[in-house]
């Protein structure tokens, strides 16, 4: 029998095209031991019918609406949208939730009286590969200090991850931001902060999430990223953090070191042999690595991807709009 004393939850799920790592995702929200009422909302984006299906056939009590515009800020507002109750919590497609993870997100919010709470992100990997960007996520070197990332005390802090909200704070920050395609988790984070509420971060709030499976995939997921946090930068500037500026000017520097060194300057390989060195030396940096072998001889080339593609969008946003400024004074 549901405990009345605890408030009743909306989960909202923004999925496209994921009816590999869905389910699993529901399985983990339907095994939460909360007391209080949970109902749960799919955002479909799909382009085929495969996760629709998968999700009626095994969780006929979700709900499904439709996100057209298939970017997931549209599909989290399609499902706030859809919400029944004042507490929504956010559970991505790749995500999975620890049992307890709603029950003590809840009590969080409403002892600190935050607008939003969440923990710490913690890979899942379930091959050496997977394994050695689970490592990555969660090392300084790769995370650049996130405490969503590397954990930390609790307190207030810029973004969380699996957030829980007040669904009138969010809609009175205008809901998520369907401008951007990425870091809309951050923006709308900035906003509530904006607006005069706190974003909490909990240690003891951990859920995991399945990271991209080839390098060709996390290359395209962190140029994305990349790309977007310069755009969310030129929305909210006041957001900007210097480790958000590490990657571009490590990327400027290898670009700067290439073309010296074909003008034979001495020296110029200075910054990519410092690089080469920091990467080679990451495996041994990390007791976890050193306990896994074989993602530890992956993890450098799985470092570099993340920097240089994270690097590579947001250098290509700051080019992009610099030439869209170029032509409009043109004009």
């Amino acid at each position: 029998m549901n405990d009345v004393r605890q408030p009743a939850v909306s989960v909202i799920v923004p999925a496209r095209d994921e009816a590999a790592h869905l389910p699993r995702a529901l399985d983990s929200v339907l095994a939460q031991d909360y007391c209080g009422a949970v109902e749960v909302i799919v955002a479909d984006g799909s382009q085929t019918p495969e996760t629709a299906a998968a999700v009626r056939a095994r969780f006929p009590g979700v709900r499904i609406v439709p996100n057209p515009r298939r970017h997931i800020p549209a599909g989290l507002n399609a499902a706030l949208g859809a919400a029944s109750h004042d507490i929504v919590l956010r559970c991505d497609a790749r995500c999975e939730l620890p049992p307890d993870h709603v029950r003590k997100a809840v009590a969080t919010l409403l002892r600190t009286g935050a607008a939003a709470v969440g923990g710490r992100q913690r890979p899942l990997g379930d091959n050496p590969f997977t394994r050695a960007v689970a490592l990555a996520m969660t090392m300084p070197l790769g995370a650049g200090g996130a405490r969503y990332r590397i954990g930390g005390r609790a307190g207030p802090a810029d973004t969380v991850w699996a957030g829980a909200y007040r669904r009138a704070a969010l809609l009175a920050a205008g809901g998520f931001d369907e401008r951007l395609r990425r870091n809309e988790d951050y923006a709308v984070h900035f906003r509530l902060r904006e607006l005069g509420g706190t974003v909490w971060f909990d240690p003891d709030l951990s859920a995991g999430y399945r990271p991209r499976g080839t390098l060709p995939s996390l290359a395209r997921q962190y140029f994305d990223n990349g790309r977007w946090k310069f755009r969310m930068l030129c929305r909210h500037p006041r957001s900007l953090r210097a480790r958000q500026l590490a990657p571009p000017a490590l990327l400027l520097g290898l670009a700067a070191s290439a073309v010296l060194a074909a003008s034979g300057v001495a020296g110029a390989g200075l910054v990519p042999f410092a690089y080469a060195a920091v990467l080679a030396g990451a495996p041994a940096a990390s007791a976890r690595a050193r306990r896994d072998p074989r993602a530890a001889l992956l993890l450098p080339a799985v470092l570099a991807t993340m920097h240089l593609a994270w690097a590579a969008g947001f250098l290509a946003s700051v080019s992009a709009r610099a030439c869209s400024a170029g032509s409009s004074r043109a004009a």
